[in-house]
């Protein structure tokens, strides 16, 4: 599988990078306790954190707001998925459990203050390319709603839009069948290539702890 960044990102954000995380032979099951403790002590955490701050104000997901800006997202109508988690959190309205790789996606995107997104590889037909979305580019999502990925972020395959980093398809979800994924780290475009690999490195070894497999990883 190849990934490309299209060319109108490229220019638009000439400083946009992405990383991907690809696992294999991995087993997605219920969250362990131990997983299931540490998302919901680090919400409690990050609610006495940021009680009295404004969720724009933490820099990485401003830097994710501006970028959303730039390729004609309004951020305060569609919000990145990272903001979107520490508004919940914000409210108290922590995350309900899905599976230990979705749960471990959300606990890594609140750490890194990021958007995530996990695909099963299985449900990805050929390449992917990152773009931005045009009118017709729609899916349901996994919220249950059919959206409109018309001028945001969003992750294509043969089949049409899967993933992007406000909103993901429900097609490309992961489940408990899933053996093979694919993991995309909507990188900070300020971010040092070296923390970046770091960043991965670290994510890449907490995935596999939980979920056995191998991972490779890479910065586009």
């Amino acid at each position: 599988m190849e990934i490309q960044i299209s060319q109108k990102i490229k220019q638009l954000v000439n400083d946009f990078q992405l990383g991907v995380v690809h696992y294999q032979n991995i087993q997605v099951s219920e969250s362990p306790q131990m997983l299931k403790g540490r998302l919901r002590l680090f919400q409690e955490s990050l609610y006495f954190d940021y009680a009295d701050k404004k969720i724009t104000e933490v820099p990485a997901i401003n830097e994710w707001r501006k970028l959303f800006k730039t390729i004609g997202t309004d951020p305060s109508r569609y919000r990145p998925s990272s903001e979107a988690l520490y508004r919940r959190v914000q409210k108290q309205q922590y995350l309900d459990y899905v599976n230990s790789a979705v749960d471990l996606n959300n606990f890594l995107s609140l750490q890194y203050q990021i958007p995530l997104g996990i695909y099963d590889v299985k449900q990805i037909k050929g390449n992917v390319s990152i773009e931005i979305g045009t009118d017709q580019a729609t899916y349901l999502a996994i919220n249950g709603r059919d959206v409109s990925m018309a001028k945001k972020l969003v992750s294509v395959d043969e089949d049409g839009p899967f993933g992007s980093p406000y909103v993901d398809s429900k097609r490309t979800a992961v489940s408990t069948s899933t053996t093979d994924a694919l993991h995309l780290v909507y990188l900070q475009p300020s971010q040092a290539k070296e923390d970046a690999a770091q960043l991965l490195q670290a994510l890449a070894k907490m995935f596999t702890q939980i979920h056995g497999g191998e991972a490779t990883f890479d910065i586009y």
